[in-house]
């Protein structure tokens, strides 16, 4: 059996919460996020978005989020 927990938006930071609102919002018009970009949009550093997804990645929401690339900076697959 396994034991493993699931995060939920109450398990969530505050910056956290602000990141997976602001993916579900973005998410339904475009697929691809750079994490500079989005620490742009929400006034956070590409670190404190890249440090913070974990929690998002490992969570069930509404929204599948995937690692998807590297090239110039983490780009996030978004799918709701």
């Amino acid at each position: 059996m396994s034991t493993t927990t699931q995060a939920t938006t109450t398990d969530l930071s505050a910056k956290q919460r602000r990141i997976l609102q602001y993916l579900r919002t973005e998410a339904g018009e475009r697929t691809y996020f750079k994490s500079r970009l989005i620490a742009e949009d929400l006034g956070l550093s590409a670190k404190e978005v890249g440090a913070n997804m974990r929690a998002i990645l490992d969570g069930e929401f509404d929204i599948t989020v995937e690692k998807w690339g590297y090239s110039s900076g983490t780009t996030w697959k978004v799918t709701q």
